[in-house]
């Protein structure tokens, strides 16, 4: 069998020594923090596209992926924002032959994430080639005036043209995300928003609704009054998102997030990725809400492997630097004590509509929810927002909008960082 596993420092990275024994890591994110504009309600580390410093980020990125190909072998592989297709032609290229050249672009599921306004049939043609298979297009409404109210660049011509192009170019699993309870959105808008997505036949949707987070203009907006938070609206578009969703063919499998069961030319369902996840569901996604490891690379990229939780630094420029100097940009890493990362895993797999097998999270963290967390869950029971079963517990439908308040019930203190 060899050693036991030993981890090694390289640049902050935590790689098996020589001799140890550990599987490869199987999922990776990238993170591309660069905008056309920077929209009213996001709060993840973006900033203005700037030729230089893209092209900078890109050789920086590259250099990244050096430093961790010897650990990862992803089976789900998904490029993030920011907007990644703002990428160019020949900055994708680079980014994707030397993916491959590591060993680490044959995922899979493959997904990068893109904006309407940065979709071309050169783009989408070079994205398939190099074994993209899966694209997430940030559309959020199909109304032009909510679309100028939250500072997105598209129009909704362009969602249309984008996804034609995109099929066009071959691509079989299409995400579109939505959102809802946006200033102004009424439930008339609403409906028919989702009347046009779901006659577009894509394979997921991911709908959100609104969140006011500080150190965004919307944050401000409401700060203002310049705007207000209906609760009851809210509730009543997340009722009707599901129920429609459902009668589509979608399965719903986490709070925001629902999958088709098959495409819309086929008459039967797939087989589920595993009980309660349908066949469409984004596996890279699925990975973060089961606890799974994870390699992060790009400014403000979280990750978690082998024990230890990091992030890069959310600062381009300082990421640059750093790995520049042949380190990887960590702004922080530390080790959660095994009860603590426990109930991180209790958290986030709450979200999914499963739930959490009683067998699958002992397996996993080696705690049991029902000698760990008793109180927390009969709370959550009480108010109706989770049930118990003989092999699960689980949220309730009600209890999924509330699943960020009910996940606090199961963290527990972490200690300082390293």
């Amino acid at each position: 069998m060899g050693a036991p596993l030993r981890l090694v420092s390289n640049g902050t990275t935590w790689i098996p020594a020589a001799g140890s024994v550990s599987a490869p890591v199987e999922s990776l994110y990238v993170h591309v923090p660069f905008c056309a504009q920077k929209c009213e309600y996001c709060a993840f580390y973006s900033g203005p596209a700037s030729g230089e410093l893209i092209q900078r980020y890109v050789q920086a990125l590259l250099r990244e992926l050096e430093l961790i190909a010897q650990d990862c072998r992803p089976k789900t592989l998904f490029f993030g924002g920011g907007t990644p297709s703002l990428l160019t032609l020949k900055q994708w290229e680079s980014v994707l032959t030397t993916l491959h050249r590591l060993g680490l672009g044959n995922a899979a599921e493959f997904s990068v994430e893109c904006n309407p306004a940065t979709v071309s049939a050169d783009k989408a043609a070079l994205l398939r080639q190099f074994g993209v298979n899966r694209i997430s297009m940030g559309v959020q409404s199909l109304d032009e005036a909510l679309l100028d109210r939250l500072g997105r660049v598209h129009s909704r011509d362009m969602v249309f043209r984008s996804y034609d192009i995109l099929r066009k170019a071959g691509f079989e699993n299409i995400n579109i995300d939505l959102m809802f309870a946006i200033p102004g959105q009424t439930m008339d808008i609403w409906n028919r928003t989702l009347d046009e997505a779901l006659a577009l036949g894509t394979e997921h949707l991911s709908c959100y609704e609104v969140i006011y987070e500080e150190d965004t203009p919307l944050y401000e907006q409401l700060k203002a009054g310049q705007c207000d938070v209906d609760d009851d609206l809210a509730a009543d578009q997340y009722e009707v998102l599901y129920d429609r969703v459902a009668a589509a063919g979608f399965g719903a499998y986490e709070v925001a997030n629902f999958a088709r069961r098959r495409r819309v030319a086929e008459s039967v369902d797939r087989p589920e990725a595993e009980p309660g996840i349908p066949a469409f569901a984004c596996q890279h996604n699925v990975g973060y809400w089961r606890g799974r490891d994870s390699y992060g690379l790009g400014p403000s990229a979280s990750e978690w492997v082998r024990g230890l939780r990091s992030r890069n630094w959310s600062n381009t420029v300082l990421y640059c630097e750093q790995l520049e100097k042949g380190r990887r940009a960590k702004e922080f890493a530390e080790a959660l004590p095994p009860i603590g990362r426990a109930g991180e895993m209790a958290a986030f797999g709450l979200r999914m509509n499963a739930g959490w097998p009683w067998e699958e999270f002992q397996g996993r963290t080696g705690f049991d929810l029902r000698t760990e967390w008793p109180a927390e869950m009969a709370q959550l029971v009480s108010r109706g927002w989770a049930e118990i079963t003989p092999t699960h517990f689980r949220l309730t439908r009600a209890g999924l909008r509330f699943a960020d308040s009910a996940a606090q019930l199961f963290l527990r203190p972490e200690p300082a960082s390293r």
